[in-house]
């Protein structure tokens, strides 16, 4: 059998994995885990997601991708698993049903752990966390046998910085809203299951162990359409957009987002907000949102949305409101852009138009592979696009340019995988708000700029 446990920070989630895990013989898959472990055996995987994050930069998905596939390989297809936290959006739920299809698995059931705001907050304002191993406990409910101490390893236990209540809180709103629509996704199937997780850990252990059974003869029920509609709350719809221009670029890797967001930044006197450089720019300055997410990274553990959502909101809420800005790298899924109107709506900034960059494939393949980078300030330039005055050097800061290895063809097509998967989304809520417009990103740099602007001056010229 193979099961996915789902539910938000505080559920019980790794107590009951384990749990689980030996009752029914099943191998426990923590992606958390399975990031630690490529990152200290330095395997291919590892190294490329440790080259991310020495670049102050988000893991991207396609990375765990690979490495939950390459830890699949390992497990004997008789051996059951039970993913532990995942998948945590669509692209990540259609992703495992072809790599399951791929392995000839199937996923049985997915089973998602109910609890309200106020017990997640009781629940984590008692939390420990070995500093070592990882492993859960509670101050009340599951206390380690001696103060502090591990009972697994020895290890020091702590409270996370992120289980106070103000970023507890965050947490739990930036998780329904995601989890919402992997809810949807499996629903359909029949393979959503719905558990309450407020009782004892061995009431809700009881409760998971008799609902396993009965999935393993068919006989469990699944969780209905309107259930699921009351887990979450309804995407909004975008506001009407007002005089200043504030825009949001999207396009894949390679498109030249980043000479078109200069463009589009001095020719209209916008505040460029590039999430890259943020999240960078938090780290390098230790903020409080910097070091919370150092935090997960030094844990190696992915940075949450929570995180980076309260990053480009702190951004956003300091541009003037005369002067718009121009939100480049976010959103990058789904609930990212319901997460985006929501913070706009609240800053009284909503969008102007948001505009997609559409380059084929096989041109950003070719475009990549001659891609090089400044190591210091991060500028992008291209030798046949946009060469450097000088070989190897960067115009902006004289910085040392180097090449990615995430630009070598087979890494750049499945970056462009997973962009397509959780793009696709994107333009469907853009393009149902009004607020899409498409741009033809080939030809030269000249070309593909004339084209932006035009859609900007048009723009401003009806408002």
């Amino acid at each position: 059998m193979n099961i996915a446990l789902l539910g938000p920070s505080g559920a019980g989630k790794g107590t009951q994995a384990a749990k689980l895990c030996s009752r029914f013989g099943l191998r426990h898959f923590s992606i958390g885990d399975l990031l630690r472990n490529n990152l200290e055996a330095r395997t291919a995987s590892g190294l490329l997601a440790r080259q991310y994050m020495d670049r102050c930069e988000l893991v991207p998905d396609e990375v765990v991708d690979a490495m939950i596939e390459e830890r699949l390989q390992t497990i004997p297809q008789a051996q059951g698993i039970l993913l532990d936290g995942f998948p945590r959006t669509p692209e990540q739920a259609a992703f495992l049903d072809d790599l399951f299809k791929r392995s000839s698995r199937r996923l049985d059931a997915v089973i998602y752990l109910k609890l309200g705001e106020k017990d997640v907050l009781k629940r984590l304002g008692g939390r420990l966390i070995c500093r070592r191993c990882h492993t859960p406990y509670h101050a009340q409910t599951r206390p380690p046998i001696r103060a502090g101490e591990c009972d697994v390893c020895g290890g020091e236990l702590h409270q996370r910085p992120d289980d106070h209540t103000e970023r507890a809180l965050a947490r739990l709103k930036v998780f329904r809203r995601r989890t919402g629509s992997v809810l949807e996704y499996y629903q359909p199937g029949g393979r959503l299951h719905l558990a309450d997780a407020s009782g004892s850990v061995e009431k809700v252990h009881d409760a998971l162990v008799a609902l396993l059974d009965a999935a393993r003869r068919r006989e469990a029920r699944a969780a209905t359409r309107t259930e699921v509609a009351r887990l979450h709350p309804a995407p909004p719809s975008a506001p009407e957009p007002q005089h200043a221009p504030n825009l949001v670029l999207l396009g894949a890797p390679g498109s030249g987002k980043g000479t078109q967001a200069e463009n589009l930044e001095r020719e209209f006197h916008l505040c460029h907000v590039a999430s890259g450089d943020l999240f960078r720019e938090n780290l390098r300055t230790g903020t409080r949102l910097g070091q919370l997410a150092k935090t997960y990274m030094d844990w190696g553990e992915l940075v949450p949305d929570d995180i980076t959502e309260a990053m480009v909101e702190e951004r956003l809420a300091r541009v003037e409101q005369e002067r718009g800005f121009l939100l480049d790298g976010f959103p990058r899924t789904l609930p990212q852009a319901v997460g985006l109107t929501e913070m706009l709506a609240k800053l009284d900034r909503p969008l102007a138009r948001v505009l997609y960059i559409r380059v084929a494939d096989a041109k950003l393949v070719e475009r990549l592979s001659g891609r090089w980078i400044c190591r210091a300030c991060q500028t992008p330039y291209h030798l046949l696009f946009k060469p450097p005055a000088r070989a190897g050097v960067c115009d902006k800061c004289g910085g040392e340019l180097y090449q990615r290895d995430d630009d070598k063809p087979d890494t750049v097509r499945a970056r462009l995988k997973t962009f397509h998967k959780q793009t696709e989304p994107l333009i469907v809520y853009y393009q149902r708000a009004g607020l899409l417009a498409e741009v033809d990103g080939e030809g030269d740099v000249a070309a593909v700029s004339g084209r932006l602007l035009a859609v900007v001056k048009e723009l401003l010229e009806r408002t």
